[in-house]
């Protein structure tokens, strides 16, 4: 077996100095590929150059994402398509070129309790931060609860800026529970500010008609609602319960470790 060229220290020095530390590890792979290739030098800075571009948009990927709160394991690829569960797949394939973020239209994704709303939604998110968007997921509750603490520690012109102006909003689980005089102004707000502006994505167990009865005020509620759906694809998902699917399993070919795991440090913070 050929042994891998060797680089000097003197270079590591200059690539570290330069903020290129991380080809380092790849580097004497792409010399010996270049030598096998008989690679110009161009043709090799060029491959070398392409891994570390690649690697930085992969790191700020995963850095949007988990700023996002989204959940890792939440994405498109990890969807069984084998699962019991009935949606418009040229819906789903709509929303997924994003077209609908560059138009700043919305989505609403409805259907019972446990059939994969959140998780679409979430692959969703992926998605865009893959494509450069800034995203925020919360859960409805959450959400309105920031935004209650911002009213008491002054920071309120500050959280609605930053959930009215984010490229894409997913609020999960809205329109669960009635909403005080307070949220209902506050989503009211929310929707109006993004209405034309930015994307947001919805999923609720209710139909969009029955959104009403949950705000406090129902001027503000038809207003509010009806600005939102009027610009929004519905994707309806219907069938048994995704969650099953989702629960953990004790693997034959993935055995525990002989000792217990050591806590991990998480990037961002889930809303």
């Amino acid at each position: 077996m050929k042994t891998l060229p060797s680089i000097s220290p003197e270079l590591k020095k200059v690539l570290k100095k330069l903020k290129l530390g991380p080809i380092i590890a790849t580097l004497p792979d792409r010399m010996a590929l270049a030598e096998m290739q008989k690679l110009s030098l161009e043709e090799t800075l060029l491959l070398v150059l392409s891994d570390e571009i690649a690697r930085r948009e992969s790191s700020a990927c995963a850095r949007r994402a988990a700023k996002a709160g989204l959940d890792p394991d939440m994405t498109l690829e990890r969807w069984d398509s084998s699962a019991k569960v009935r949606y418009d797949k040229r819906v789903l394939a709509e929303l997924t070129s994003l077209r609908f973020i560059e138009a700043s239209k919305n989505a609403v994704i409805l259907g019972p309790v446990g059939v994969g709303k959140t998780f679409l939604a979430s692959a969703l998110g992926h998605i865009a931060c893959r494509h450069g968007y800034n995203v925020i997921f919360t859960r409805a509750d959450a959400m309105l609860r920031r935004l209650k603490q911002s009213r008491l520690d002054n920071s309120r012109d500050a959280v609605m800026t930053e959930l009215s102006t984010i490229d894409l909003l997913v609020v999960d689980d809205f329109a669960l529970e009635p909403m005080t005089r307070d949220e209902s102004r506050d989503v009211y707000q929310l929707f109006v500010e993004r209405s034309g502006r930015a994307s947001t994505i919805v999923t609720s167990n209710r139909d969009t008609s029955e959104w009403l009865a949950a705000f406090d005020e129902v001027l503000l509620a038809q207003s509010a609602v009806d600005r939102f759906i009027h610009n929004a694809f519905d994707l309806v998902v219907e069938g048994e319960s995704y969650r099953a699917r989702l629960k953990p399993k004790v693997s034959d070919d993935d055995p525990p470790p002989s000792s217990p795991v050591e806590k991990k440090t998480l990037i961002g913070k889930r809303r």
